[in-house]
């Protein structure tokens, strides 16, 4: 039977490298096809052949870009969707260990970057980052060298009959085509649900800060190449152009109307405004849709068609999480601490499984309806198979009126809906010797999930696991019940006590420990279901990455079938027999349409079939009854600068040193740990997150590798 398994294992293995190999190879080519795209080889060789080739009566100019620049994303979606799914399967055949790292790669994964308008930057992201501006250096002064070559008298004498003018019109041009890059790599990052990103060990959270790159860059481009038109056509004495919707061909107000839905965006972007005015940044987002839909209406479908794969897989996953968002899930049971942090526990089929450090999005409607906020989630799946627990500190007004209602007497049900959950593929902390958690308040809810996983591992399993370190800073005395949450309500193995873990808990304001009196009581809360409530479960069902593949690959033939159709039998009679040429703008609404359909179409038949799928194991889920005994903050009333003495968790009240009156000192503290492998992860305020990188990345402790962790939603 083992040897079956392990079988089994090789044999996944290999095809997940086959797969992977290949997405790279087909990556390199679509890069390839940037980097030639601005020279004249492309546009006098390679551009006429194609088109002379895949130019139909079915796709016109669409057919070499949907060829060219569409079809490859979407086919390395679909095998990373496969890959994903092979995956899931190795880790039931034996639960996949990650294997080892090389020290090269480490060293690049190390922090070279802290400080600094980029936040805490790898060796590989600065790399990657700077191949990127490279390729945007190269594009357009190729753009430029090729269209100035090209400007014809016939072009001096319609701007004026000034060659700088003619100059500057083509630079205006290119720039419109700089920006075109940016924007097709703008919305992997978002794609929550993506199968691209884990290809290159990424996820969508850890991602954000490169949509947040990539906007700030596509918004100078654009605007930048509006200024230049706007001053072209007013030193031309052409300012009429702002008003001209053209026909046929790049259409003016389209494009200004985009600019304008993409300047309000980005001008709540900025830290300053974002962080003051969440809900107006929040919002103003939603302007996206019509900034791309303007977009494709200012340069026409056939060219939009270069941007359009990673926007088409960011509808899909859009319309996957509207479709989950829909329904309302069991909420059983919370937990209230007198830190004014919450626990909310609901029930989830024992299907849906995730990975340590996963986020889930919450939406309470009593609340408000269109709010969705990101939470990280504490529990882990593995030990708690019909439980999802978040954890949430009030630190805004949403969370503020989240905690008034949970503290009212009256309240026994509370509606709330949500979306994911979402976090890595898989994780890489057991590739360590030590594993040193380093959490500012609130930021020690991801390390809850790892240490129950670890939990799981250790105990279910039997696996070595990393000795663990959890360096946690809090501000006040009653900071120290988010402690109680380092263990789930139930379900805690019967023996955890050869668990290596030591906690080091710092508490920076309060100088000694807190009397009876001062401490308030943990409050727990049950709350009824009602036949409208479910379990969490995955949207796709056990198979969801095989159900995304068929997702993407259905709905693009669906779309390149209808399209066909439509431009065969109606769009192309009337260019070809009649006086009358087809309008872009027309044609360009009803692509955006078909593709709305196709998506719409086929992640509704999926959903639907996964939910029947799904119906008789949810029917025979019932809701968690009953509460272990509770934790009160009473525990920890005798504790100081030595060990706690009364926690009902004996193992881990002989592992927590308390501090008061002082800041940890983390240089120490981490160069006093011992192991080859030391694996550092932290998560909270951006000054101790720096502080962290910073010491990792001083080169004075070879052993230390910093494992980012990133929540910057």
């Amino acid at each position: 039977m083992e040897k079956n398994g392990s079988s089994s294992s090789t044999t996944i293995l290999a095809m997940r490298t086959a797969i992977w190999v290949s997405c790279m190879v087909i990556f390199i080519g679509y890069f390839m096809m940037w980097i030639m795209m601005p020279t004249m080889v492309y546009k006098m060789t390679w551009l006429p052949d194609l088109r002379a080739k895949l130019n139909s009566t079915y796709y016109g100019t669409q057919g070499p870009n949907l060829l060219v620049y569409t079809f490859p994303v979407l086919l390395v979606a679909v095998a990373g969707s496969i890959y994903l799914h092979l995956g899931k399967q190795a880790s039931y055949h034996g639960h996949e260990r990650e294997g080892g790292e090389k020290s090269g790669t480490r060293r690049w994964r190390q922090p070279v970057v802290v400080r600094g308008p980029l936040g805490i930057v790898s060796g590989i992201e600065l790399g990657f980052l700077l191949m990127f501006i490279a390729l945007l250096v190269w594009s357009y002064t190729t753009y430029l060298h090729v269209g100035f070559s090209q400007i014809s008298p016939a072009q001096i004498e319609e701007d004026g009959g000034k060659l700088c003018k003619a100059r500057l019109d083509s630079a205006a041009l290119r720039l419109g085509l700089l920006g075109n890059i940016c924007l097709s790599f703008l919305f992997f990052p978002v794609t929550r649900a993506s199968s691209i990103l884990p290809l290159f060990g990424l996820t969508s959270e850890g991602s954000i800060k490169y949509h947040i790159w990539l906007g700030h860059l596509t918004m100078l481009i654009f605007t930048t190449h509006g200024t230049c038109y706007i001053v072209l056509w007013g030193v031309t004495d052409s300012l009429s152009e702002i008003l001209k919707w053209q026909h046929v061909g790049v259409a003016n107000v389209p494009g200004e109307l985009a600019l304008l839905a993409g300047l309000c965006m980005w001008a709540t972007t900025f830290p300053l405004i974002r962080r003051k005015f969440f809900e107006l940044f929040f919002y103003i987002h939603y302007l996206y849709i019509l900034f791309v839909f303007f977009f494709i209406l200012h340069v026409g479908i056939a060219y939009a068609c270069i941007m359009l794969p990673g926007f088409y897989l960011f509808m899909i996953d859009r319309f996957l999480r509207y479709l989950q968002s829909r329904s309302r899930v069991r909420l059983v049971s919370a937990r209230v601490l007198p830190c004014e942090v919450m626990e909310l526990n609901f029930s989830k089929s024992p299907g849906l499984s995730y990975t340590p450090t996963s986020i889930v999005f919450v939406n309470v409607p009593s609340i408000s309806k269109f709010q969705w906020h990101p939470f990280t989630i504490s529990s882990s799946s593995s030990l708690e198979q019909d439980k999802l627990s978040v954890v949430m500190k009030v630190e805004g007004s949403w969370t503020r009126k989240l905690h008034e209602k949970l503290t009212s007497s009256s309240i026994d049900h509370l509606e709330v809906s949500l979306e994911g959950p979402y976090g890595p593929a898989s994780t890489h902390f057991l590739r360590h010797d030590t594993l040193v958690m380093v959490a500012g308040g609130s930021g020690i809810t991801p390390f809850i999930s790892m240490i129950r996983e670890l939990i799981h591992l250790k105990t279910e399993l039997k696996w070595k696991i990393p000795k663990l370190l959890l360096i946690t800073a809090f501000k006040k005395s009653s900071d120290l019940s988010m402690l109680d949450l380092l263990l789930p309500i139930s379900g805690i193995p019967a023996d955890i006590s050869d668990l290596e873990l030591q906690i080091e808990a710092y508490v920076t304001r309060d100088k000694e420990q807190p009397t009876n009196e001062n401490i308030k009581e943990l409050q727990t809360i049950g709350f009824k279901p009602t036949a409208s409530d479910a379990p969490i479960s995955p949207i796709l069902g056990k198979n969801g990455w095989l159900w995304l593949a068929a997702i993407i690959s259905s709905s693009f033939v669906a779309f390149l079938l209808f399209m066909g159709i439509l431009t065969r039998f109606y769009i192309y009679p009337i260019d070809h027999n009649t006086n009358k040429i087809f309008s872009s703008s027309t044609r360009s609404v009803l692509n955006i349409l078909l593709i709305c359909i196709c998506i719409a179409g086929t992640s509704s038949l999926a959903v639907n079939w996964t939910k029947k799928r799904n119906a008789t194991e949810t029917t025979q889920i019932n809701h968690m009854e009953g509460m272990s005994p509770r934790t009160t903050p009473e525990s920890y009333a005798s504790y100081g600068d030595g060990e706690l003495e009364s926690l009902p968790h004996q193992s881990i009240v002989q592992s927590t040193n308390i501090h008061y009156g002082e800041r940890p000192d983390l240089k120490k503290l981490l160069f006093d740990c011992k192991g080859t492998s030391i694996g550092v992860l932290v998560c909270g305020p951006k000054s101790m997150r720096h502080e962290v990188a910073t010491i990792c990345s001083s080169g004075l402790a070879k052993n230390l590798h910093f494992e980012a962790i990133s929540f910057s939603w």
